[in-house]
């Protein structure tokens, strides 16, 4: 009875420091890209080339302060998620998202990019680099079913070509499907 107590202790002693440590990590490590906003004009033209539904669940990989996901929201009704590693972005999204009506249909965590579960979504957005793209584009091609949108913003995936770019002023919009089978890339990055 003594030591079921004491493991009791220790165990309710020592979580908060090992949750606290964890937590210091993630916020630790630094972003892997600066925090630019997407302008709105590509944030719409990325939508609309992802043709974006109600019925999508969009995930936004650095999403900043929340504005794809909350266009995603706002006009088409789909629901979205965003994930950052800089809490004060995901602050700023949650309270952007309340002051645009749309917290019902949005989220916003804070967490690794390349930890997060990708497997739910229909709609992947990315404003990162073609470092970061390629990084991340095994994640993509393993996590995500075929059919699968991905739209960048200004940043490509070297070997593997997008299906279709726009041109906005002097920015770029891409836009991939994840195909059936996964192609395999001599440029591949390991993680």
């Amino acid at each position: 009875m003594r030591r079921a107590l004491w493991c009791f202790c220790c165990l309710a002693c020592f979580t908060p420091l090992i949750l606290f440590a964890q937590e210091a990590t993630l916020q630790q490590r630094a972003p892997d890209v600066p925090y630019v906003p997407t302008p709105p004009e590509v944030v719409d033209e990325m939508l609309k080339m992802a043709n974006v539904t109600k019925s999508d669940y969009l995930i936004d990989l650095g999403c900043g302060d929340g504005r794809i996901v909350i266009a995603a929201a706002q006009k088409y009704g789909a629901h979205a998620l965003g994930i950052d590693i800089n809490p004060e972005r995901i602050a700023e999204a949650k309270e952007n998202a309340q002051k645009a009506g749309v917290d019902s249909l949005v989220e916003f965590k804070q967490g690794d990019l390349f930890k997060a579960d990708l497997s739910k979504a229909t709609v992947v957005t990315l404003y990162l680099l073609t470092t970061v793209n390629m990084k991340l584009r095994p994640k993509l091609l393993r996590e995500l079913k075929p059919g699968t949108r991905v739209v960048s913003h200004s940043f490509e995936m070297g070997e593997w070509k997008p299906e279709k770019t726009a041109e906005i002023g002097y920015r770029r919009v891409y836009f991939w499907t994840i195909p059936q089978t996964p192609p395999h890339f001599s440029d591949d990055v390991a993680q």
